[in-house]
């Protein structure tokens, strides 16, 4: 059996987004419009890095001019909804930079009707290469690197900024990731420095083929990839998980999860594919930064990476044709990228913040389970899952709770993991915050302040 401890209502007023959110919004995806701005961001030559930052027609600064106008544009049908910004700051000389260097983002934010300040981030790279990362002068047309993540963006852009959400979106192009992650790290700080509580960033790099060089091919799923013990770990906090658990149980780990649901509720969608690392073997990519700042982040890549079509300049040698071009690409498949992206922003643009868990079980044979409400929340729903279990279950231990608390009576905690949910106004359900140490959706450095 299982009791409530004392009950605390909730008072929520009622969601903006529920008076224009559509059955769904990522109906209007068009494989079209995705090939037309793919051919533009490769009519640019070359968007690397290092290369020319005047030039109308050719090079980086074209293409972030470009995509920084297309919100523009995308804003003028929503009446001014997005406020269109490009961050950009010189980094010095070093390690990919041989040389002081202009990093510049294109940057659109939908302010959320609520809760401006809580965030969700979608984002790809606009940069690319070819070969020799230090080559800025050869055609490096980065179709699918980073192209595919650049358009799926714009492509977000434009369906989402039809509707009203209380929660705000962020959508990016970020500069220099080939160089050293340099526009993540940019955005990430720029995040920091406005005081924004970011929730999910959803960084989407290489998302448009569906067959690898050696024939293999997979359309049916796309890969997530999520850190497990977080970047932002404290010693004290690392030894409480050593000695408690939530090793697998990082906020990015739960985002995770929560996405693999999202995509397993649309029939003839991708299944998501849950890699537990940080990224691929030996790479990195833009949600790094937002991790090394405790913000939960992953990684969206396609099932099945081509290398011949991937960092290579253009060449045929032996018979074989190499670099990112268009034809490598598959649009149908980036198309259900894209549109996984928009259900998952649309669902994270309108449910609570995972709120802040704890369990108490320590020689005892009930386990008490509290939370920190959260704005906009209704009620919350509690998860249980054994240790040695992947998933959260599919049935909750307790839903519809408007207390902060909950006692699971002859529920002995050593053998569980235990987490909460949020659950908004119009029944969209937030992610799960696990009860470990570490296991809040903010970074740990806020929560150590606040306690102080």
């Amino acid at each position: 059996m299982r009791t409530l401890l004392p009950l605390v209502a909730l008072v929520s007023a009622p969601l903006a987004a529920q008076e224009t959110a559509p059955a769904d919004p990522a109906a209007d995806v068009s494989q079209e419009r995705l090939r037309a701005d793919i051919d533009t961001l490769v009519g640019f030559g070359t968007r690397h890095t290092l290369s020319e930052q005047d030039n109308p027609e050719r090079g980086i600064g074209a293409a972030v001019d470009w995509g920084l106008a297309e919100f523009g544009r995308i804003s003028g049908t929503c009446g001014g909804c997005l406020t269109v910004i490009a961050p950009e700051r010189i980094e010095p000389e070093g390690g990919r930079l041989p040389r002081p260097t202009r990093i510049r983002n294109a940057v659109a934010i939908q302010r959320g009707t609520e809760r401006p300040n809580e965030v969700v981030i979608v984002q790809g790279h606009i940069d690319s290469r070819g070969s020799d990362v230090m080559d800025w002068q050869s055609d490096a047309p980065g179709a699918n690197d980073d192209g595919s993540g650049t358009v799926l963006v714009l492509e977000a852009a434009r369906n989402l900024s039809r509707n009203r959400y209380p929660v705000t979106i962020v959508y990016a192009l970020l500069s220099g990731e080939e160089q050293g992650l340099y526009g993540g790290r940019l955005l990430a700080d720029y995040a920091e420095e406005q005081g924004w509580d970011v929730k999910a960033v959803l960084n989407n790099d290489v998302v448009g083929n569906s067959c690898g060089s050696d024939g293999y091919c997979d359309a049916e799923h796309v890969r997530v990839f999520s850190e497990g013990p977080r970047a932002d770990l404290t010693d004290a906090i690392r030894a409480s998980q050593r000695r408690e658990g939530g090793e697998n149980d990082s906020p990015s780990r739960n985002l995770s999860r929560w996405l693999d649901d999202v995509a397993d509720e649309t029939a003839g969608g991708l299944d998501v594919r849950q890699i537990w690392r940080v990224d691929r073997m030996g790479r990195g990519g833009d949600q790094i930064p937002f991790m090394e700042k405790g913000f939960p982040a992953i990684r969206i890549a396609v099932a099945v990476e081509d290398y011949e079509h991937q960092h290579q300049d253009l060449r045929t040698e032996d018979g074989v044709t190499y670099g990112d071009t268009v034809d490598e690409m598959d649009f149908a498949y980036l198309a259900k990228v894209t549109q996984f992206n928009i259900r998952a922003l649309d669902k994270l643009a309108r449910s609570p913040a995972p709120p802040a868990s704890a369990a108490k079980a320590a020689v005892q044979t009930f386990t008490d389970v509290t939370w920190a409400e959260v704005p906009g929340a209704v009620s919350y729903t509690v998860w249980q899952r054994r240790t040695d279990e992947p998933y959260w279950r599919d049935e909750p231990v307790i839903e519809n709770v408007v207390a902060n608390n909950a006692r699971l009576e002859g529920v002995r905690g050593d053998d569980w993991i235990f987490g909460v949910s949020a659950t908004g106004a119009d029944g969209v359900m937030s992610p799960v915050s696990s009860a470990v140490p570490a296991g809040q959706f903010e970074p740990i450095a806020a929560e150590e302040d606040d306690s102080e």
